[in-house]
């Protein structure tokens, strides 16, 4: 799976933790299936950022195409 974020999703810092977002590797799992792609994610707590415009395009034709199978 190919997904990728924009640099203006690199302009978001982590609410808690005050951390500005770093590339990072992180798992998306979803119908058994487990994809490893690089999204911002925050270096102290771990949370990710998927972009709205990530989640509404790419990620909802990979659900598509997964749930056709």
């Amino acid at each position: 799976m190919s997904l990728r974020f924009l640099p203006q999703d690199m302009n978001w810092i982590c609410r808690p933790c005050r951390e500005p977002l770093q590339p990072g590797m992180v798992e998306l799992h979803y119908m058994g299936n487990v994809f490893k792609v690089e999204l911002p994610v925050c270096p102290k707590c771990g949370a990710v950022l998927i972009a709205e415009e990530l989640a509404l395009g790419r990620m909802l034709e990979v659900e598509q195409l997964l749930e056709d199978k």
